[in-house]
């Protein structure tokens, strides 16, 4: 999979994860609004409206254990709308009853869930823990656990409150995977992020990001009703749509052929201009593949030119000298594609793309990774494809990685990087958004996946009073992100949400506390007001004070954070309450760039190498208070527990067992 000694570290990749064991299997049933045997039509439930489905594509998914199907009544906003028999004569999962079949309509947005029993939002009494216990729920931002040493920030900073929650209770404190595929990311190469993290957090499951969420998008046609897809083609008319990307089929970065749907898609809708700027692998693939990769692609573009689309290759070049760098390490590679598929310049020049690719593959020390940037010329020796005003520019990676740099540069007005001698007026899509923080891109072609029934909801309709509350930065993670990329409140008079405004102006170390006493102030008279059952807050200190690189900052930022913490255990204790603190990945746990072996990079100076971004460790989670039955401890047969993992396990501290097709809980209740 390829990126040496830079495997600790991976950015985000967002449909759900298939499952071992075959959980959820996905398949697209195509045609009418009529099955065999089956009326998809006016059909209605609960006395409600009736949803008119006509003629349009479903999505059908078989469930191998048992969905709840909607709420009784059916809440005015829901998505959810239950058919209570259908006649079918489908092969699609035959053993199975009609009660594990889901249909979502692209069309019409809804789901449908067929069955014959009554659905019930409520929960099930757990048989050994009690209701009525405040429990508050502290996500650490980017406070993941690493090995002790002077990079370390949590390990240098002074933690007195976190520290003794790992060393007072070994069976109350545990780790957490939160990066890769525990939280729906393609590898585990892949580092978490916070949006991921909060998703995994709050709905109890888990949810393809990435990969898997382009290849529903493009297979439903969904991508193309978008917004992110309706900004790019406002510039079809006038002018042309550019593809930038790693061309592959590895898999990890970028696929060739959702990059071939996406072209047939876009031509289809009007595009009537398209250049492709290529970059050549080599490193998730075989060396020397590129040549059949570009071959491949002129094909597909011959095609097109066939039907009148002018379609072409514009520019190239190596991966690892062109564009797709990452953690701001080497601008230079950014400019080089820039020079090449903006301005048209670049230091070799050929009339085709596989002439390029076999030309500079022939430089002594020369592969498919490194491959110098070229452009392609018409007849005149003139680009025939810079980015210029008017035109439209699609990075296709799903993965953000090596994508943020570039992003930024094609984004920002404000932008020092680098001289880019002009910035062009375009519309600029990523095929994801590449970093949920900097909300970077603002416009994507894949939205996040929609969850439904998650964890807060559950809760909502089960009585369970809550206040959620965080700084700007992370209000959306612990609102937003934790129901399911969903806005707004289940239910306003059950919900309270506090938003308080971050420092503007400054750089975070700058200010390295932030707002988290006030967060933790907002908590701990949430909590001794005694009119909520769960307090949930997020203290995002570690990880954006942490993304500064400035170390010393990041020591304090860590203390503060701390400190918060005891000021809402405190209030925990005070009310005979349950504490629940975890995190939703790493950062600053290691701020130091390493090499294969773990050592510390240097720079040509012999200074070590700030690393900002996030990290593959793993994170705490360690459950207490006064309210938390004496025989609760974490299950040791849960061994690769995620992120996923915490919301089954804080709907039992809640006196509730969770629904079965959420992950597992962590704890479990030894007699004494």
């Amino acid at each position: 999979m390829g990126e040496g000694g830079d495997r600790r570290r991976r950015e985000e990749g967002s449909g759900r994860r298939q499952r071992k064991g075959g959980r959820r299997e996905g398949m697209r049933e195509g045609g009418r609004g009529r099955r065999k045997g089956g009326d998809f039509g006016r059909r209605g439930w609960g006395g409600e409206s009736n949803l008119e489905f006509g003629f349009c594509n479903y999505q059908l998914t078989c469930f191998s254990r048992k969905l709840p199907t909607p709420p009784q009544p059916l809440h005015p906003t829901s998505d959810v709308i239950i058919f209570s028999s259908l006649q079918t004569n489908t092969p699609l999962c035959s053993s199975l009853p009609l009660s594990r079949f889901q249909i979502t309509s692209p069309t019409h947005k809804k789901t449908v869930v067929m069955g014959s029993s009554g659905f019930s939002w409520k929960l099930k009494d757990h048989p050994k823990l009690p209701k009525g216990k405040t429990v508050a729920v502290v996500v650490l931002d980017g406070w993941g656990e690493a090995n002790p040493n002077e990079y370390n920030c949590i390990h240098v900073a002074d933690t007195p409150t976190m520290d003794s929650l790992k060393k007072g209770a070994p069976e109350r404190w545990r780790l957490v995977r939160a990066h890769g595929t525990a939280v729906g990311l393609p590898t585990d190469d892949d580092m978490g992020n916070s949006e991921v993290g909060h998703n995994a957090l709050g709905a109890g499951r888990i949810y393809a990001q990435g990969a898997k969420l382009v290849d529903m998008a493009l297979e439903t046609g969904k991508i193309y009703e978008e917004e992110g897809f309706k900004y790019i083609k406002e510039c079809f008319e006038n002018g042309t749509l550019h593809f930038i990307g790693l061309l592959s089929d590895g898999g990890v970065h970028s696929r060739l052929d959702q990059l071939q749907l996406l072209l047939k898609g876009a031509s289809e809708r009007g595009a009537k201009r398209i250049r492709v700027h290529i970059l050549t692998d080599g490193r998730d693939v075989l060396d020397g593949t590129s040549v059949g990769f570009v071959e491949t692609l002129e094909n597909d573009l011959a095609k097109l030119r066939e039907k009148g689309v002018d379609a072409r290759i514009a520019s190239g070049g190596g991966r690892m000298y062109v564009t797709m760098d990452r953690y701001e390490n080497d601008w230079d590679v950014v400019k080089r594609g820039w020079d090449a598929q903006v301005l048209g310049e670049a230091p070799h020049k050929f009339k085709s793309a596989v002439e390029a690719v076999k030309k500079l593959r022939e430089i002594p020390n020369t592969n498919d990774q490194y491959l110098p940037p070229f452009v392609i010329v018409d007849d005149n020796g003139k680009a025939v494809g810079p980015i210029v005003d008017g035109d439209a520019v699609v990075t296709f990676n799903f993965r953000a990685d090596r994508m943020v740099m570039i992003a930024k540069a094609l984004e920002y007005k404000d932008f020092d990087k680098f001289d880019r001698v002009r910035f062009p007026k375009i519309h600029y899509a990523g095929m994801l958004q590449y970093d949920g923080e900097l909300k970077l891109p603002s416009h994507y072609l894949v939205s996040p996946p929609v969850m439904e029934r998650t964890s807060g909801e559950y809760l909502v309709h089960n009585g369970i009073r809550t206040f959620a509350c965080s700084e700007t930065v992370k209000f959306g993670h612990v609102t937003f992100f934790w129901n399911g990329n969903r806005s707004g409140y289940f239910n306003r008079e059950l919900e309270e949400y506090v938003e308080i405004p971050s420092d503007s102006g400054i750089t975070f170390n700058v200010q390295p506390k932030m707002k988290a006493i006030e967060i933790a102030e907002k908590a701990r008279d949430a909590i001794l007001s005694r009119k909520f059952d769960q307090v949930r807050v997020n203290l995002p200190n570690s990880d954006m004070v942490g993304h500064t690189g400035d170390i010393q900052a990041t020591i304090v930022a860590c203390k503060a954070a701390d400190d918060a913490v005891k000021i809402i255990l405190d209030a925990i204790e005070q009310v005979g309450g349950i504490y629940v603190v975890t995190a939703d990945h790493g950062n600053a746990e290691d701020m130091v760039k390493r090499n294969k072996k773990g050592e510390p990079l240097l720079d040509k100076n012999g200074n070590i190498q700030i690393l900002t971004s996030h990290t593959l460790q793993p994170v705490p989670i360690a459950i207490g208070g006064p309210g938390l039955a004496a025989g609760v401890r974490f299950r040791q047969d849960v061994p690769d527990g995620g992120l996923a993992n915490v919301a089954a396990t804080v709907m039992n501290l809640h006196g509730f067992e969770a629904p079965s097709d959420y992950e597992p809980t962590l704890i479990e209740v030894v007699d004494k």
